[in-house]
C-alpha cells in the first residue's frame, strides 16, 4: 500500500530559515521538519539557536526537530559512473526513487549505516501509516525519512541477502533468465516419437492375442478329432468280435 508521506532526502541549508543569516562553520543549529500544506511531503528548515528560541506559540508546529551542528562541506566531485555503488549510495537512490517494494531494503540500509556511524537517528514518530524514523547524515547533515516496516526476525536475513545482491549487481535487480524456445525442446530428428510407437505396440499385442486364440482353437479341434477316431476304432473292434465264429 502506498504511503501518503514523501521520503525524498532533505539537504541542510546554509542560512537560517527565519533570519537568512548564513551559518558559520561549527555553529549549533536546530533542524526541523514541517508538514507541507501543498503536498504530502515534509519541508526541512534550519534555524540558528536564537531564532529558534524566539519562536512563539502561534508559530507553525514542527513534525520533528533536533539540535545539530553546521559544518561547511566541500563541493562533491562528479560521481564516477563506473564506481561501485556503496550502501549509502544505494540508500540515497532508493529513497529518491521511492518505490514501495524497496521499503524493507531502505530500512535495513538505514540501520546498517547507523551502526557504521554514518547516520544518526534523531527522532521517531508514530503516524497513522506506521512508525517513522528520522536519520541525519553525521557529516553532511542530510535528512533521511524512513518508515519502520516492523520486520519479523525471520525476514531480516532475506532482506540482507537482497541488499548484498543489489550491491554486487550495481544496485539493480538481475534480469530474469529467458525461457528456452519451444523448438529447443522438440525431440531430435533421429529420435523415435512416442506417439508413433504406441499404436504399433498395441497392434502387435492384438495380433499376438489373435494368434494364441487360433492356436488354442486348433488344439481343441485336433483333440476332438482324435477322440472321434478312437471311438470309431472301438466300434469297429466290437463289431468284429460279434461276427467271429464260436
Amino acid at each position: 500500500m502506498a504511503l501518503p508521506e514523501s521520503w525524498h532526502i532533505r539537504s541542510r541549508a546554509r542560512a537560517c530559515a527565519a533570519t537568512e543569516r548564513p551559518f558559520e562553520d561549527g555553529e549549533p543549529i536546530v533542524t526541523a521538519l514541517f508538514p507541507d500544506p501543498e503536498s504530502s511531503a515534509y519541508v526541512r528548515k534550519d534555524f540558528a539557536l536564537e531564532a529558534w528560541q524566539s519562536r512563539g506559540a502561534e508559530d507553525e508546529k514542527p513534525f520533528s526537530f533536533w539540535k545539530a551542528v553546521f559544518h561547511v562541506t566541500a563541493v562533491d566531485e562528479k560521481p564516477d559512473a563506473f564506481k561501485k555503488e556503496s550502501p549509502e549510495d544505494l540508500l540515497r537512490r532508493l529513497v529518491e526513487e521511492e518505490e514501495d517494494h524497496t521499503e524493507n531494503v531502505r530500512y535495513i540500509l538505514a540501520v546498517m549505516l547507523e551502526r557504521k556511524k554514518v547516520l544518526r537517528e534523531t527522532d521517531t514518530q508514530r503516524t497513522p501509516s506506521g512508525i517513522i524514523r528520522v536519520y541525519e547524515h553525521r557529516k553532511l547533515g542530510d535528512v533521511f525519512i524512513v518508515r519502520d516496516p516492523d520486520l519479523p526476525l525471520d525476514q531480516i536475513d532475506q532482506v540482507q541477502d537482497e541488499i548484498f545482491a543489489l550491491l554486487e549487481s550495481g544496485g539493480r535487480q538481475p534480469e530474469p533468465e529467458e525461457e528456452a524456445p519451444l523448438e529447443a525442446l522438440a525431440p531430435d530428428d533421429g529420435a523415435p516419437e512416442d506417439s508413433a510407437d504406441e499404436p504399433a505396440a498395441d497392434l502387435t499385442a492384438d495380433e499376438e492375442a489373435d494368434e494364441e486364440a487360433d492356436e488354442e482353437a486348433d488344439e481343441e479341434a485336433d483333440e476332438e478329432a482324435d477322440e472321434e477316431a478312437d471311438e470309431e476304432a472301438d466300434e469297429e473292434a466290437d463289431e468284429g468280435t460279434e461276427k467271429a465264429p464260436s
